[in-house]
């Protein structure tokens, strides 16, 4: 048996034993997925999909709360050795659909994710975020240039919601990336990187902050 068939093997046992563990069924599974009811019982036992497609993966792992890279059967980028790097070696990064607003700002919508991004483990000890909790959101508005720019995505750790640098937060219903200053005692300071945005003063009860701006990434 090649290596690639085993590991296909065991993410398909993954995902029978993590239906198990969580009370469903294959059947049920697969009508999650608007498919009949053998569908998903012909996959782990005959291999027939030998992948799933990608929206249906994603729809199992948000079902059962786990990361797709747990029962992916599908080999991502070239592979440096004779077998695939394990999928506990990956960190998967949710992206939500949350303009954090670098300007006016922009109102947040239920944080259900609608993507995400794969990353290794290693490189996210390299980058210091290893048990960071990430997520991943797009910046909207100039008010952080040249820092930030309009469109790029930003990770937030929101593990680290205390100390200045810059934050996502969260002000009523609107959500902004600014950075974040000690102002007088229970007052902070909400500072953007473009001159032409005067600071703002507010009370700590007035602003949540969602957590800490730790990568970004954007078109160059």
């Amino acid at each position: 048996m090649k290596p690639s068939e085993n590991g296909e093997q065991q993410a398909r046992k993954r995902l029978q034993e993590a239906a198990r563990e969580r009370g469903t069924s294959l059947a049920a599974l697969s009508r999650v997925l608007g498919r009949n009811a053998a569908y998903l019982q012909q996959y782990v036992s005959r291999g027939s999909p030998r992948h799933l497609d990608e929206p249906d993966l994603r729809k199992i792992a948000e079902f059962l709360g786990i990361p797709a890279g747990q029962i992916e059967t599908r080999p991502h980028g070239p592979v440096a050795s004779s077998s695939a790097m394990r999928s506990e070696d990956w960190i998967e990064v949710r992206r939500l659909p949350l303009d954090a607003s670098a300007g006016p700002g922009s109102f947040s919508v239920q944080e259900i994710s609608f993507d995400v991004y794969r990353f290794s483990r290693k490189w996210l000890r390299e980058m210091g975020l290893e048990g960071a909790d990430l997520s991943a959101i797009r910046v909207e508005g100039d008010s952080m240039e040249p820092l930030l720019r309009s469109g790029d995505e930003i990770f937030v750790d929101r593990n680290k919601r205390a100390g200045e640098g810059i934050h996502v937060i969260r002000i009523g219903d609107a959500l902004h990336v600014k950075q974040v200053h000690a102002s007088a005692p229970g007052r902070i300071k909400l500072i953007s990187a473009n001159d032409a945005y005067a600071p703002i003063e507010l009370t700590r009860d007035e602003v949540e902050i969602i957590g800490r701006v730790v990568w970004k990434g954007g078109r160059v």
